[in-house]
């Protein structure tokens, strides 16, 4: 393994973290000919894996021009899954049926009714229960259009074979400990204390960006634990939202989520919070209250203070890009987010406003 100091490049790109956004940063710096080097290693609670793959920006909305950024997130998958298999003959499962966000009293229908986009639409009980017989007990729906779902397990796998496979993508299978970027490029130091420069650096270490010395920017980020339940039913045909959570179903089970705890980084499930997944999960859909749960897991997200994500160039040091701090939407914004990198890397012009994900905005 050739290894670089400050005077001697490694790659064109070293890209830190292996989750969904380092893999899509990496797949498009390499569709742009450049040589990529990912750096990362797998720890317990890493979110890629953990998530329901929700691709919900009409429920889970920000606010200004990253509202639209969500939308063109969603909208990217469609074309992408399909690169992916042209490209590794994975099929990674996309449901684009819609969210529905469901009302349980007159207060929900107001409070849904008063929030609703533009774009969404009203159904009432008769015309929820024709869609969705598992829910007679709710009184309407606001139904998202094109939102949905991924199924972020196949879509991590595709995505790791892709580059394993790429003759212009190294991987290297550890940790991070710092960066010191110069003016022309930017060193990285691992924990093996090994020594790789390239002429950028990309953060995208999830939870953990905030934990690498010299990204001043990533210490905005800190881990937010969600637990997780699945079934072994499924009820639905969509994903559905209720007043405390959510559920997506996903192959033969359906997911049932999530909690939103600063533990640290401690990512072990708690009596307590899967109780609370499991009541918000059979509040929405109650025949979920007689499937087994199969599986229970925590996942860590990596937040910031306004639940958007760091997207952008050191200001100081130009060298150094930030991708991390994706919150509740990591999921949705990878491929996207990997289709931005390679246009900062490159210097082509960007096609959507990063003003209020810009690293120095905290």
């Amino acid at each position: 393994m050739r290894s670089g100091g400050a005077s001697q490049l490694s790659s064109d790109v070293i890209v830190v973290g292996t989750g969904l956004i380092g893999l899509s940063a990496a797949a498009a710096l390499s569709d742009r000919r450049l040589k990529v080097m990912l750096i990362g290693d797998q720890r317990p609670g890493a979110a890629s894996a953990a998530a329901a793959g929700m691709l919900a920006p009409s429920v889970e909305r920000a606010p200004g021009p990253a509202h639209a950024f969500g939308i063109a997130a969603r909208d990217r998958y469609p074309s992408y899954v399909e690169y992916l298999y042209d490209r590794t003959d994975i099929a990674v499962p996309l449901n684009r049926r819609g969210i529905l966000q469901i009302a349980l009293s007159q207060k929900g229908i107001k409070g849904l009714r008063k929030s609703a986009l533009p774009t969404t639409q009203w159904l009432d009980a008769n015309e929820l229960h024709r869609l969705e017989p598992a829910l007679p007990h709710a009184l309407g729906a606001m139904f998202n259009a094109d939102d949905g779902a991924v199924d972020n397990v196949a879509l991590l796998a595709a995505l790791e074979k892709l580059c394993g496979e790429s003759r212009l993508i190294e991987r290297r299978d550890e940790g991070v400990q710092q960066v010191h970027p110069r003016t022309d490029s930017c060193e990285v130091i691992t924990d093996s204390a090994g020594s790789f420069s390239g002429r950028h650096v990309v953060i995208a270490a999830g939870a953990w960006s905030g934990e690498i010395s010299g990204a001043a920017y990533a210490r905005a980020v800190e881990p937010a634990r969600g637990q997780l339940v699945s079934y072994s039913s499924v009820p639905l045909r969509h994903v559905a939202y209720g007043p405390r959570g959510y559920v997506v179903p996903r192959g033969d089970v359906t997911i049932g989520g999530s909690t939103m705890e600063n533990v640290g980084f401690d990512s072990s499930t708690t009596a307590d919070g899967l109780r609370k997944v499991r009541t918000a999960a059979e509040e929405i859909c109650p025949v979920l209250s007689s499937a087994k749960v199969t599986q229970a897991w925590a996942g860590l997200r990596p937040v910031t203070p306004d639940m958007l994500p760091i997207i952008g160039a050191d200001p100081h040091h130009p060298s150094l890009i930030y991708a991390c701090g994706h919150s509740r939407n990591g999921v949705l914004m990878a491929p996207l987010t990997g289709d931005i990198i390679a246009d900062l890397v490159t210097e082509s012009p960007l096609s959507h406003d990063l003003y209020q994900f810009r690293p120095d905005r905290f």
